[in-house]
This record gives C-alpha cells, structure tokens and sequence, in this order.
C-alpha cells in the first residue's frame, strides 16, 4: 500500500484530498495544527485502517517513521481573514514548513506536490494567467504574507528538484469551493452564502466587476491528483476558466437561497486583484484534464451544505 502524507489535512481541500486518496487504495497520513482546520472534516476517517492524524505543526521538525510514497503541502492559511490576522505563521509555513517537508521527502525518496496559488500572480496584468506569467505582486502589501510565501515555495521547491532531484510537482490552484468550507472563511462563496442564507445583507467590494472563475472542489481534486501522477514537475494552473463578475455571482447566490437580502457596497479592500482567469491549456494537455461540474451543480450542493452547517 502506498503512503501519503497530507498536510493541512483537516482543513477544506486538505480534507477532500484525504478522501481521495483513501479512495484510491492509499495509507494516508494526514498532519493539521488546527489553526485553521477542523477535526470534523477527517472525523469520519478516524476508525479507517489504513488513515492516522499528527496534531503538528509543519513549521517545526517534522518526523515519520517508515516508508514514505508521496507528500502533498497543503498547510496554509488560505482566505485574507485568516492570513491578515496570523501572518507571520502564514510566511512560516510557506517557508519554514516547505523546507521541512522538502527535507522529509528528500530523506524518504518522496515525491512532493506543493499548493501554490493563483495568487502568485498578484493582481495580473496578463489575463487569462498562463503559467509563464510572472506576476505582479506587492510584497510589502496586506496580502503580501500570502502571495510571497507561496512564490518563495515555488523557489524553494524548485531548488531542491534542480539541485537534490527531489522529485516535485507545483499546483496553481485557482479559486475552489463545495462543501467544508468554512462559514467565517472570509471568502466570496461562504460570505455570500452564508449571509443569504441568515437573510442578511449581501456584501460586495468595490463596484462588483472584479472577475473570479470558480472551481468545484471535486474537479479540483482530481486535477491534482493527475498532476502528482504525471512526470511534469513545472507549475501548472487548476481552475474553472468560466470567469463571471463577483455581482454576477452574489446575484446567482441570491437566487439560489431565495433570500430576500439585498446587495451592498462596500470600498475594496488594497491589492485586491480585479481579474482572475486561469489558462488551463496545460493541464487539458499534459494531464486531459478539465472541469466536469458546471457552476449551477457544484453551487447547489455547496448550498445544501451550507444548509445544514448554519442549522
């Protein structure tokens, strides 16, 4: 049985990666300090054979014993409200935490897959954002912490495949929702959702034409898997190309929870980026991978979540 170790585990596509894998015939080992995850997302791996849980922070040393196949990063703070309240451990664990594990794998003869973002491309001046764009990011900014510790783990990640051969894999990942979410996160479907769903006001920054493409957390999923199964060790983008306006998709939210709350305008917030559309050509031809969920699908089972979760 393979073995994967799975950071950021209990946390929203740490959790749906745990599944995966489990599904997949793997031993799976997922790490989480719980600073932003939730042990509930994993609880009903726990009983499983073939899962275990470290409560620990990937900052610090990291050890497991035995063979070890593959390692996916995905410990990070990963929404504004969460990286502007903890930044300086949001820049650890992008930093110190990817040495680690870097190490670990380099120890292990481990194949390590690292969540890089969209976000490496800043607020773009490139649209659609191609993997050979190079960004254009304010590193002294609020949303600084987040964009210049995920492009240092590129860096890093990519010094020690050109100078220990650790074999590496980097994902884009561009913005994803679906269930296990978290209410609070801060981000435009869970606010959206969530204050619609308690009738309250809907709130949108700045005058709402800023672009997102939204991607279901189940395509995403398999997208990364197929990256860490490739022999493609480049950055490549993951993400839903469909691009809609964040008014377009407060409006779509409004009807979806028939709510009777209106929308409101609030100033945006600095550096926030005004476009994001990924390029997926790559992905479409070194992995023959694409989007399957279309937005309306992949919005109702999020709401049905969301339903419950707010109960």
């Amino acid at each position: 049985m393979k073995k994967v170790l799975i950071t950021g585990a209990a946390g929203f596509l740490g959790s749906h990666l745990c599944d995966k894998f489990i599904k997949e015939g793997y031993y799976v080992i997922g790490m989480d300090n719980l600073i932003t995850g939730n042990m509930a997302n994993i609880e009903h791996l726990m009983p499983l054979p073939n899962f275990e849980f470290y409560h620990h922070d990937v900052s610090k040393y990291v050890h497991i014993p035995g063979n070890l196949d593959y390692i996916l990063h995905f410990a990070s703070p990963a929404s504004p409200i969460d990286y502007l309240k903890i930044p300086i451990q949001t820049l650890k664990v992008g930093s110190l935490g990817t040495h680690n594990l870097l190490g670990l794998a380099l120890a292990k003869n481990a194949r390590m897959l690292i969540a890089s973002t969209s976000e490496v491309y800043g607020d773009p001046l490139v649209h659609p954002q191609t993997e050979d764009y190079w960004g254009n990011v304010n590193p002294i900014g609020p949303r600084g912490v987040y964009d210049e510790a995920k492009r240092f783990q590129e860096a890093m990640t990519m010094a020690y495949h050109t100078y220990h051969q650790v074999e590496t894999r980097i994902v884009r990942i561009f913005n994803t929702y679906g269930p296990r979410m978290r209410l609070d996160d801060g981000r435009a479907l869970p606010a959206f959702m969530s204050q619609a769903l308690k009738n309250e006001d809907l709130t949108v920054f700045g005058d709402g034409s800023q672009t997102r493409s939204f991607c279901y957390v189940d395509d995403l999923v398999d997208g990364i898997y197929r990256l860490l199964l490739s022999d493609y060790a480049y950055p490549v983008n993951i993400g839903n190309p469909e691009e809609i306006t964040l008014l377009q998709f407060a409006q779509e939210i409004q009807q979806l929870c028939d709510t009777k709350s209106k929308i409101t305008y609030h100033p945006l917030p600095k550096d926030d980026p005004k476009q994001r559309k990924p390029d997926i050509t790559k992905a479409k031809e070194l992995l023959g991978w694409e989007p399957k969920v279309s937005r309306e699908e992949g919005l109702q089972r999020t709401f049905e979540y969301f339903k419950k979760a707010l109960k």
